[in-house]
């Protein structure tokens, strides 16, 4: 049974009684001790610049096995996996992360495939990438990266952009409910494949939702600057892929095309794309990254050997973690 009516007033009057006591004030007028508020004047220091290296396993062209052992050897302390490897360790990442533990290897990245604005794929592009983001969890993995498929032949619409930048963000909604956070890697053919389309996507998506992996060497071969490309997008940049891009001379009659290769053989100034990310203070994962091998006669371990080689020697970076 509760308190009766008069109980109930007595309890209001004393509280109404101890609220009109005088406070107590100390000898010298004040009425709490003083506090030195010095600290409130001197801003916060930002935390210094600090890449966390890896290498991708792309380069050993789905020898994730051989990849990760090599990878290690190579001294490295973080990896890049893609979603091939689902069909393997699909229904037992514990089994895939046990062995990267082994090597003593974090995931940094999980590449998690193509997305596109076509809005019958919608749903099942969005079970696809959100089962993508809890395998990348079961890894330990902090971030899962998509890439983008560019319309046929033409560049992509205004609502295309729009739809896209909706998809991206829902698919970002729910990675980062699991613990992974969503970034978009401009890719060239993929609707972020210009500087400014690079900035429209992202414009599209919530910023909350969808950051932005950098990949210095695409963004160079679409015209862009990468160095300008970090305080332009200082405040979304999450992660970059590090590679170079060389021109390569067409046969008779025919256009000269692009390759990517390793750091230092190509035209994109790595050096001046570090010190921009240190004039930002960046902080997060740099992926040493090739598609393929690009000469004939060199492995996958030479290549990343070399990267390796460049990212320490030439750069100053340090692959402890």
């Amino acid at each position: 049974m509760g308190p009766s009516r008069r109980e109930f007033l007595v309890t209001l009057g004393s509280a109404a009684a101890a609220a009109a006591l005088p406070v107590p004030v100390r000898a010298d007028g004040a009425l709490y001790p003083p506090l030195d508020l010095s600290a409130f004047d001197r801003p916060i220091a930002p935390r210094p610049f600090a890449l966390r290296l890896g290498c991708a396993a792309i380069l050993w062209g789905g020898d994730d096995d051989k990849a990760i052992d090599e990878i290690a050897s190579l001294g490295f302390h973080g990896i890049q996996l893609r979603s091939n490897v689902i069909a393997r360790y699909g229904e037992k990442p514990e089994e895939l992360r046990r062995r990267l533990d082994e090597k003593k290897l974090a995931l940094l990245c999980f590449s998690s495939g193509n997305v596109n604005a076509d809005p019958a794929g919608r749903e099942a592009l969005l079970e696809t990438h959100v089962a993508h983001a809890r395998f990348a969890k079961a890894l330990g993995g902090a971030f899962m990266q998509v890439t983008s498929e560019r319309p046929k032949g033409r560049a992509p619409s205004a609502e295309e952009y729009e739809r896209l930048g909706r998809l991206l963000t829902e698919i970002g909604r729910r990675a980062l409910d699991l613990g992974v956070r969503l970034v978009y890697h401009n890719h060239m053919g993929g609707f972020g494949e210009s500087a400014d389309e690079v900035a429209r996507l992202l414009d599209a998506c919530d910023r909350h939702y969808v950051s932005l992996l950098l990949d210095i060497a695409h963004y160079a071969q679409g015209g862009g600057d990468p160095v300008a490309a970090v305080s332009r997008h200082k405040d979304r940049l999450a992660l970059l892929h590090l590679k170079d891009v060389r021109d390569v001379p067409g046969a008779e009659g025919q256009p000269a095309r692009y390759q990517f290769v390793e750091l230092g053989r190509g035209r994109v100034d790595v050096p001046q794309v570090m010190a921009a990310l240190k004039k930002i203070s960046f902080r997060g994962p740099a992926i040493l990254e090739l598609d393929d091998v690009p000469d004939p006669g060199r492995t996958p371990r030479e290549c990343a050997e070399t990267n390796r080689r460049y990212a320490v020697e030439t750069l100053g970076l340090s692959l402890e973690s």
